[in-house]
């Protein structure tokens, strides 16, 4: 509404201004050498505007002119950084979903017609990564990092390639130059810092966790803990360089982490051989409180060096009482009762725990039976015992394994990693197997062919090996009982059948619960001292030998003959019932059935593969769809 109430204002001020010109009278004369032109003032006054316009009009054009080829070259730049912003968004779209060769395209695009923006360089990085090569992505690194806005980008990319190489050295390098670039960059802390734990440069270590702390990089609670750590172990390292620094700096320690193990186990140390005993107490109860250990229990067993057994014993009991129920307090009362000789009250200790005890536990049970009793035997067997049972609690950081506490983790060097705790490893698992059957999948398996068996012999044991085959011709396994032996051999029948114990046969000797009996060659003797039996007799024992045993028990014909085989009982499961021969059913040549190769011919097969051109005269015809 200004606007308008403005212009308004405007064109009347000018429309006045134009009607007081055109009253006023009077003649302008302009003299130029001999040229002279009069005029009156409102044909003036108008031609002083026609030459201003014009003059500006001329001018607008000389200065388009002038400035034309700018406008087309930043023009033709605008262009071609547009098209490189579409290669690189479309480059970053292409590696987001793993596409190396449209981001390799892309990056090619984008080089060509964007090659100074940073995010060129990123892509060609970022491509080079994708395609496993990491020569050229340290070079678009290395560029970047020659940049003033690209630099801690292109520190971080070397960083991840130094990491990839496993070249350690390299990687904590970058990481320092990239702290000093920004100090509040929290990986390269983080790098700086584990490979100064992994030194020990401790001091080092307390410089950059306080930058970091000074940066807002950790919590206070974090801080306190780390600062905890670091000082536990310089306290260590110095415990027997420099006593006076070690015990400042443990003490420190315990008041930042009262919960930190170590510490509390060395400083309770030092304020034992300081004489300071209730002082020392108080910081082992603390830590115990929160977590029991075997070093707590030890340190508060001889807090008062000079102490008796029984004293040592009395104290753990005041130590394990704080923490009812707990294993690793019985197991101290435990350790403290036998090397006071109260047998009975490191029984009572480990009474609850030696249904399912852990190895200390079956340790310290054969250490008891062997100190109380002298009883070797009941020792090596909770000795043997200790080797099948549980782990107790270790030392454990990233799946890393320890018998004593480290400050950082050897796996992946992360600050205050270990923990006290049961490995992962020996943790017992309530699931069976990793695949478990189904239904469905026990249904579609095919069912093992299996050998057929004739009657009255058992399968043999597949982990035995079958006793070694006795060439007997009158023999006939596979024949059923009523099958004359006579026809089926051809041979005389007053031939004698050969002796299975007189035919050498070199085999390995197979176990079995019963051996069978050797096969009789000829019919004994009568009871009452007759003569031996004819040959068609003997020929006929064998058909009465493979006659089925199942039919009738054991006991009923003691003395009859055993089968070649026998079903072992120490297997755990009874004989499988004989199987039937199979009688495969065969056609005969005149049967007006289905061809094999028909039959066997693919329906699909023929519709895919090519029809194949007859040749001769139908081949001829063929061509001309004849």
């Amino acid at each position: 509404m200004i606007r308008i109430v403005f212009f308004l204002v405007l064109v009347g001020l000018a429309a006045a201004g134009a009607a007081w010109v055109a009253e006023q009278t009077g003649n302008v004369v302009l003299t130029w050498g001999p040229w002279k032109a009069e005029m009156g003032l409102p044909v003036f006054v108008l031609l002083l505007g026609i030459a201003i316009v014009a003059i500006m009009l001329l001018w607008s054009i000389l200065s388009a002119l002038l400035r034309a080829p700018g406008r087309i070259r930043r023009h033709h730049h605008a262009r071609r950084h547009a098209r490189g912003r579409h290669a690189i968004t479309h480059g970053l779209l292409a590696i987001g979903h793993g596409d190396p060769t449209a981001a390799r395209r892309h990056a090619d695009v984008a080089r060509r017609l964007a090659g100074d923006d940073p995010l060129t360089l990123l892509l060609h990085a970022q491509a080079a990564q994708l395609e496993g090569d990491p020569e050229a992505a340290r070079r678009a690194f290395r560029v970047m990092a020659e940049r003033q806005d690209t630099r801690l980008l292109g520190l971080r990319g070397l960083f991840i390639e130094a990491q990839r190489s496993d070249d350690a050295i390299a990687a904590v390098m970058i990481a320092d130059e990239a702290l000093k670039v920004a100090p509040q960059a929290t990986w390269a802390s983080q790098a700086v810092l584990g490979f100064r734990c992994a030194q020990g440069d401790w001091n080092g270590a307390l410089a950059i966790l306080d930058s970091n702390y000074t940066a807002g990089l950790v919590d206070k609670p974090t801080y306190r803990r780390q600062r905890g750590v670091l000082l536990t172990a310089r306290a260590i390292e110095l415990e027997s360089k420099n006593r006076d620094l070690s015990r400042t700096s443990v003490m420190e320690a315990v008041k930042l982490a009262p919960t930190l193990v170590p510490a509390a186990v060395l400083a309770a140390k030092f304020e034992s051989e300081a004489h300071q005993v209730r002082r020392a107490m108080k910081i082992i109860e603390a830590a115990w409180i929160t977590q029991p250990h075997p070093e707590l229990a030890e340190a508060y067993a001889h807090v008062r060096l000079g102490d008796s057994a029984r004293q040592r014993l009395s104290r753990v009991e005041n130590l394990a009482g704080r923490t009812p129920g707990h294993i690793e307090g019985a197991l101290a009362i435990a350790r403290a009762a036998i090397d006071a000789a109260e047998f009975k009250r490191a029984r009572e200790a480990l009474a609850p725990f030696i249904a399912d005890p852990t190895q200390r536990v079956a340790m310290l049970m054969a250490e008891l039976e062997r100190t109380e009793h002298g009883d070797a035997g009941k020792a090596r067997e909770w000795t043997l015992r200790a080797v099948r049972a549980r782990h107790d609690p270790a030392w454990t950081a990233d799946g890393y394994v320890s018998h004593r506490w480290h400050p950082v983790s050897p796996v992946t060097g992360r600050l205050d990693a270990f923990q006290w705790q049961t490995p992962v490893a020996s943790l017992p698992s309530e699931r069976g197997a990793a695949i478990e059957p189904q239904p469905f999948d026990e249904a579609m398996l095919p069912v093992p062919e299996r050998p057929t068996i004739a009657q009255g012999l058992a399968e043999p044991p597949r982990e035995v090996a079958s006793e070694p085959a006795v060439t007997e011709p009158t023999l006939q396994d596979n024949l059923p009982a009523s099958t004359p032996v006579d026809d089926a051999v051809d041979k005389p029948a007053d031939k004698p059948v050969e002796r299975a114990e007189d035919k050498s046969v070199a085999a390995a000797p197979v176990e079995a619960p019963e051996p069978a009996p050797p096969l009789q060659a000829a019919a004994p003797e009568d009871a009452s001292g007759g003569p031996p039996a004819s040959a068609a007799t003997r020929n006929s024992a064998p058909a009465e030998r493979a006659a089925p045993a199942a039919s009738a028990p054991a006991s009923s014909a003691p003395l009859g003959p055993a089968p070649l085989y026998r079903a072992r009982s120490d297997l755990g499961k009874p004989a499988e019932p004989p199987i039937p021969a199979i009688v495969p059913i065969i056609r005969p040549p005149d049967d007006p059935g289905i061809e094999e190769d028909e039959a066997a011919r693919d329906e699909f097969a023929e519709q895919i593969a090519p029809k194949q051109q007859a040749g001769g005269w139908r081949g001829f015809l063929s061509r001309f769809g004849g």
